[in-house]
């Protein structure tokens, strides 16, 4: 029996398939549904997007430091007194190993900020279980006083106070609403 304006329930399991799905398929339909519910609970979780956010932060301290690379060599003239006795590939390795020790270098620091950063907001969103701009600014305020917190505690109180003012800054430009919105 049906009753109008109620919708109908179905044993889980054994809802309708959609057009062109025959019943043989429901079994590979349902093991998807189950790797999507993984892979969605995965990527809600606190220690992916912290994972997600260091390696993001790796990879673009990485890239800066290889473009400002080519700014951080002296004259060539003064460099070439230096290191006279070096063939031009004794030359280039050294240059190379540089390269890569300040790309390592500046993205440790770029992961190790967005890894505390992403991992100190999502533990806060979680807590208050909502997703406005309190989350940001709080996860600003505490990952700047770590940052800063070797410095004494004016530095604490002013690293956190500026990366809380950052985070509040970049957050307010992503959640703007475009002209086309309108």
């Amino acid at each position: 029996m049906t009753l109008p304006l109620v919708a109908p329930l179905f044993p889980a399991g054994r809802e309708p398939l959609p057009p062109g799905i025959t019943e043989e398929d429901r079994a590979q339909i349902m093991q998807t549904k189950k790797y999507q519910g993984w892979m969605t609970a995965g990527m809600e979780s606190c220690a992916a997007k912290t994972a997600i956010a260091g390696v993001g932060g790796l990879g673009i301290g990485a890239f800066f430091s290889l473009m400002s690379a080519s700014f951080a060599y002296e004259d060539p003239y003064l460099r070439s007194q230096s290191q006279a006795a070096l063939s031009q590939t004794q030359k280039a390795r050294e240059i190379f190993k540089e390269m890569g020790k300040g790309m390592w270098r500046s993205g440790k620091g770029f992961g190790k900020v967005g890894a505390l950063f992403a991992g100190i907001e999502c533990v806060i969103e979680g807590y208050r279980a909502k997703n406005d701009m309190v989350n940001p600014v709080a996860a600003g305020f505490v990952a700047g006083g770590i940052l800063a917190r070797n410095s004494g505690p004016k530095a604490v109180l002013g690293g956190g106070l500026a990366f809380a003012a950052f985070s509040a800054a970049i957050d307010l430009f992503l959640r703007r609403e475009s002209a086309d919105d309108d």
